[in-house]
């Protein structure tokens, strides 16, 4: 059999025909499309650039047909030729004055030439820049440019500032070391001598370090972004003296230049809220900075343990429907102004309802209240500090972290049935315990054969452990499970995670307090799915995967949580996206990671203090319905070097992290009648009205 070989056409290039000709030697082409049209009032303008800034773009021209042409004729061009005829007229330049051009002889190439103003050969974005130095050290001024070149005297000034840059870092630019953006972020920094050294490393191929500016930008700078400015208005602020500083670039946020000035303001429009708390017994504590500690005999408003009745959990979705209506209000009006605070004063009242509901109406003492970027305010309730609920004394202390908190409803006496009285006369303790010792196994083996009854009994079991604290205490039940239900009494749940699971159960605990019934008698009459429901929320809530320090790694049970997660296919990002509790821990650069993670390179987020980009990723979050790849318990997806194999249950291991690059597109320079267009090899074509 013959193998058939591939051949390859080698692409073709034409070998471009670069000269440099006389003044004298030029004129304009008939078929060039602006041939007779009058010199325009700019040209004087294009001739003082040409002047200041020498030829930056060849001319295209064929060979003169003729007496009557001159030796060559340009195919575009025609307004820098006539601004090189009045320098000529003016004694500036002479005839023989060289000029750059490209040769064409080929008719087709001849005619593009005409029609494409000689896009193929783009000029670089470096030597526009050079150019535009040039300029300025004529003395040319912004708008005079802007006239000559056809743009918009923005882009004229971000192409100045650029101009200012080390020879380095232009010849960077130029040889692909250095994209715009980041000769844009170099410009950004004002000591000269680390302009050099960053532009020289990137040169020498060592890369460009964006941190190092990301970090000297970031420090003590206080954005449109932040926080605060929920209330405050950009008028506002400046009305009460406060300056803005915006990015020339347009990249960055704009920044605020006096943060005091914008802290007074949030804090006086605040306080003036509070005081209608205050008035009410409430002491309110208003900070837009750190959080004030809190005396010792306060805590902080969680969900009750022992959970919620009926007739608590209906206020309870009452309240919390009030105060996401309250939230969605505030985030749809403009709060900057004073006509709202009845608004805000609403959102305040519906937070301490939603937190004095999910503990049962607990009386709230104290709050603290700081900004918030969506709804202007957030808040924490505080109340008085409960005693722990008390740990039962006929707990075998051999239980150890395994002991059952016995916590017993005030508010509701569970009914009990009839327990069987022991023979004991004339019966020793050692016979007795013989009895009770062959008895218990007997009803073990009897359980064993009845699958249906095992599943009664081992709901009620949890449920008693878990939710309702009813016998408890492993003296108070024939059966020896333990549980123990996940999070703390002042630790609030996450409403669309753990807490359905909590709402759902404390619903639960409602209709076996309506039946009159024992858990064992109530939970024995439900359907079999409801069994099975109510089964699977109960060994969920006493899930624990919770490592307080990164040296002790419970290998076990990570390796049985990798097994559940692929059991039951979880995916956090199904129910919930990360928010502002769960992402303020986070430094500013697992921060950045995650927004690589989702893919939303945005240049301006290194910019962000750390507030600031909290809220970014937050929302980021929520509207991409991305959840970090380390919340998943899934083979792969956790810490790596992870052996659940191992024999050790705690092992050491090391953290840290590194700094991930945030590169987003280089954008367009403005939108002026020429704009940069920026290639995939970084060069960009000047497309003027001066062609």
């Amino acid at each position: 059999m013959t193998d058939l070989v591939p051949v390859i056409t080698p692409a073709v290039v034409v070998a471009r025909d670069e000269r440099t000709v006389p003044l004298r030697s030029l004129g304009i082409a008939r078929e060039n499309l602006r041939f007779n049209q009058p010199p325009d009032d700019d040209i004087p303008v294009l001739a003082a650039t040409l002047k200041a800034a020498g030829q930056l773009e060849r001319l295209t021209v064929r060979p003169g047909r003729g007496r009557k042409e001159q030796g060559f004729m340009a195919l575009n061009g025609r307004r820098r030729l006539l601004a090189l005829g009045l320098l000529l007229e003016a004694g500036e330049i002479d005839g023989d004055h060289p000029v750059e051009v490209y040769v064409e002889t080929d008719t087709a190439r001849q005619a593009a030439a005409v029609l494409l103003t000689n896009t193929a050969v783009p000029v670089h974005v470096a030597d526009i820049i050079i150019a535009i130095g040039r300029m300025l050290k004529a003395k040319l001024t912004i708008e005079t440019m802007a006239r000559a070149l056809g743009y918009a005297e923005i882009e004229i000034r971000r192409l100045a500032a650029l101009s200012g840059l080390p020879s380095a870092a232009l010849e960077a630019l130029k040889t692909g070391r250095l994209t715009l953006k980041q000769a844009r972020s170099l410009a950004r920094l004002t000591n000269r001598k680390e302009q050099v050294e960053l532009a020289e490393a990137a040169l020498a191929g060592y890369g460009f370090q964006d941190w190092r500016i990301t970090e000297r930008l970031g420090a003590g700078r206080v954005t449109i972004r932040d926080r605060r400015c929920a209330l405050v208005s950009p008028e506002q602020y400046a009305d009460a003296g406060g300056r803005i500083e915006t990015d020339l670039f347009d990249e960055l946020p704009a920044v605020l230049l006096d943060p005091d000035t914008l802290s007074q303001l949030w804090l006086a429009r605040v306080r003036a809220i509070a005081m209608t708390f205050e008035a009410e017994g409430i002491d309110v504590h208003v900070t837009a900075g750190a959080e004030p500690e809190m005396p010792e005999d306060l805590e902080p408003l969680g969900y009750r343990s022992n959970g919620l009745d009926e007739g608590e959990l209906v206020a309870w979705r009452e309240a919390r429907d009030r105060y996401l209506e309250a939230v969605d209000g505030a985030r749809d009006a403009d709060i900057t102004t004073d006509q709202t605070d009845d608004l805000l004063v609403g959102l305040i009242r519906a937070k301490i309802a939603l937190d004095q509901a999910g503990v049962g109406g607990r009386a709230v003492s104290a709050a603290i209240v700081w900004p918030a970027a969506s709804c202007g305010i957030d808040l924490r309730c505080y109340a008085p500090v409960e005693p722990e609920p008390a740990i039962d004394p006929d707990v075998d202390a051999r239980e150890g972290d395994a002991m059952t908190l016995t916590v017993r409803s005030s508010h509701y006496e569970a009914p009990r049935v009839e327990a069987p009285v022991p023979e004991t006369d004339g019966v020793t303790h050692a016979l007795h315990a013989v009895r009770t010792d062959v008895a218990t196994r007997g009803l073990i083996r009897a359980l064993a054969d009845d699958p249906g009854a095992a599943l009664a009994v081992l709901i009620a079991r949890l449920f008693s452990v878990l939710v309702a604290g009813v016998n408890a205490a492993r003296s108070d039940s024939i059966s020896t499970v333990t549980a123990t239900p996940f999070g703390s009494r002042t630790d609030p749940a996450i409403e669309t995670l753990d807490g359905v699971v909590r709402e759902r159960l404390d619903a639960r605990r409602a209709a076996w307090q309506a039946s009159g019934q024992t858990v064992l008698g109530w939970v024995g009459a439900l359907p079999h799915g409801e069994k099975m429901a109510f089964l699977a929320e109960l060994t969920a809530i006493s899930l624990d995967g919770r490592e307080a320090r990164t040296d002790l790694i419970r290998n076990r049970a990570r390796a049985e949580a990798a097994e559940v997660a692929d059991l039951v296919g979880a995916d956090i990002a199904h129910y919930w996206t990360p928010d502002v509790r769960f992402l303020r821990p986070h430094s500013k650069t697992l921060l950045l990671g995650m927004l690589v993670e989702m893919q939303v390179e945005d240049v301006r987020a290194g910019s962000l203090k750390k507030d600031e980009l909290v809220d970014w990723v937050a929302e980021q979050a929520a509207s991409h319905a991305w959840a970090p790849s380390n919340l998943s318990w899934s083979l792969g997806a956790d810490e790596p070097g992870l052996d659940p194999s191992a024999e050790d249950e705690t092992v050491a291991t090391g953290n840290g992290g590194s700094d991930l690059p945030v590169d987003g597109p280089d954008d367009d320079l403005g939108d002026g009648s020429g704009a940069f267009v920026v290639t995939p090899a970084g060069e960009a074509v000047l497309e003027t009205a001066a062609a």
